[in-house]
């Protein structure tokens, strides 16, 4: 563990030796942080987390209650997970048999949020601040900047860095109503203008 800053840990909560966690970070009731997990500064980890080996969570992530982070999952910077949210890590699961050299990973990008008891199939990639609603079951990459909904998620829109629906002109240009910030959508991507 690091502790260039104080490191919140709930006494009812197991943190294995050998995990990497940065400064500032809460641990919150009932949650285990396994051998070999890497969790960044300022990350706030709620009720009942499983974080397995070898996780990697980038700064300022935001889990949620009854989250299971499992093996092969990267987080970057400022994502939040949902509560309830469900990752996997291997495609066809069966009880009899060991698939733990078969493990897919899945990659969540900077400001990516996932709703409330969405499910991430493994071995894909979810956008920088793209928005997974709700329930939705991901089965596909997640485009950058988009919203999915539904099972199987399907495209429904497109978000903001600050977490506003982006509503594009006949030029292909939105403004998040927070940041001001614009967006240029093309060829079905969303970028944001400098």
């Amino acid at each position: 563990m690091t502790n260039d800053q104080k490191i919140f840990v709930h006494e009812t909560s197991v943190v294995d030796p050998g995990c990497e966690i940065g400064g500032g970070t809460k641990i919150w009731h009932f949650s285990h942080i396994m051998t070999g997990a890497k969790i960044g500064r300022n990350v706030n980890i709620g009720q009942n987390v499983v974080v397995s080996p070898n996780v990697i969570l980038g700064n300022n992530v935001r889990v949620q209650n009854n989250v299971s982070i499992y093996t092969g999952v990267i987080c970057e910077d400022d994502v939040f997970l949902g509560p309830s949210m469900v990752f996997t890590n291997v495609i066809n699961p069966r009880s009899a048999i060991a698939r733990k050299d078969q493990y897919r990973p899945t990659h969540v990008a900077k400001g990516a949020t996932i709703g409330a008891n969405a499910t991430i199939i493994c071995g894909i990639t979810l956008g920088k601040y793209c928005f997974v609603g709700a329930g939705a079951v991901v089965t596909k990459n997640v485009t950058p900047y988009s919203l999915v909904i539904g099972n199987p998620a399907k495209p429904s829109g497109w978000y903001s860095e600050f977490g506003h629906r982006l509503d594009f002109d006949q030029r292909g240009i939105a403004k998040c109503p927070e940041s001001q910030h614009e967006y240029q959508l093309y060829n079905n991507q969303v970028l944001r203008i400098k």
